[in-house]
């Protein structure tokens, strides 16, 4: 199949046909992340609804966002969709691309102020004349619902209530949602970043999985992953998993978000041939992406809470 996928359903019904066209039997259970989304988006809903009417406002996100990158831009549209979905406020903050770190260190400062601020959302990447750590550290932890706040950090290390990263979020809801035993599982997490990553291999630390960390100098991927009940994959290198990787049976969660040479969607997995062994399998698109946005708009209502 020759033809372009131009939006995230063709993407989806283009890796539906190109497994027919290969005469290919999908044996896995397929993990749908839109149904997912839209059951939490209206459980989103109904706290934010109830939550409004506690505080006599409506909670706060702002978005804080440097200006030049196009992906970025999209994204940010996205959350303001959501917002103006479930019923939170949505404030965007734009700085020029040659903003000064003295700037975007003051627009930080009057959120971490501001009652109504309930959750900051500072946009990454940052271009690169500023600090994108040091403007994290100086985000209050308690509004920090990208989960990337060192402190934060430390709390999910320990165990301990936390705003969580959105993405590894959503893959864990997944997995409770399609009722995937995790405890005393053996699981493999690809890719150790701050913000899938290496906080995917806490979650499923505290689930009672045994996990084991691969990256780019494991040796033997392969050999690994055939070990492993669960695999989950955040390396940002499409088709690294293959089927011969996977234990027949294995679950396999596909962080992974990359275009294809077609303009296609695809993950960091081969869908097609891995979803023939796997006992389930997360789609790219589909998948993790749609859970991921309203695990922001959870952790908001958390830093409501808190």
């Amino acid at each position: 199949m020759n033809a372009k996928c131009k939006n995230a359903k063709a993407n989806f019904a283009f890796c539906i046909l190109h497994l027919i066209e290969r005469e290919t039997y999908v044996t896995a259970t397929i993990l749908d992340g839109r149904a997912l989304a839209m059951e939490l988006r209206a459980a989103a809903q109904a706290d934010i609804t109830s939550i409004s009417q506690k505080i006599g406002r409506a909670p706060g996100l702002a978005v804080i966002q440097v200006l030049g990158d196009a992906a970025s831009t999209r994204y940010v549209r996205s959350i303001e969709k959501l917002c103006t979905t479930v019923g939170a406020r949505f404030r965007l903050l734009t700085l020029p691309a040659n903003a000064a770190q003295v700037q975007l260190d003051v627009t930080i400062d009057e959120l971490n102020a501001d009652p109504a601020t309930d959750g900051i959302l500072l946009q990454l990447p940052l271009p690169s004349h500023l600090n994108a750590d040091a403007a994290i550290m100086r985000i209050n932890h308690r509004k920090d619902v990208d989960g990337v706040h060192p402190i934060n950090a430390g709390l999910l290390a320990q165990g301990r209530p936390a705003l969580v990263p959105n993405t590894p979020a959503g893959g864990m809801e997944l997995l409770r949602r399609n009722r995937i035993e995790l405890r005393g599982k053996r699981a493999a997490v690809i890719g150790r970043s701050a913000i899938v990553g290496r906080p995917m291999a806490q979650l499923l630390i505290q689930a009672d999985a045994t996990v084991t960390i691969c990256h780019s100098r494991t040796a033997d991927l392969g050999a690994v992953l055939r070990e492993c009940e669960i695999v989950c994959v955040a390396a940002g290198r499409p088709g690294l998993v293959t089927a011969e990787m996977i234990r027949p049976g294995a679950v396999v969660i596909d962080f992974g978000t990359n275009v294809a040479a077609d303009g296609s969607l695809i993950g960091d997995v081969d869908f097609a041939t891995v979803a023939e062994v796997a006992g389930a399998i997360t789609p790219v698109p589909g998948g993790t992406g749609p859970v991921t946005n309203v695990m922001l708009i959870r952790n908001l209502i958390a830093a409501v809470r808190l």
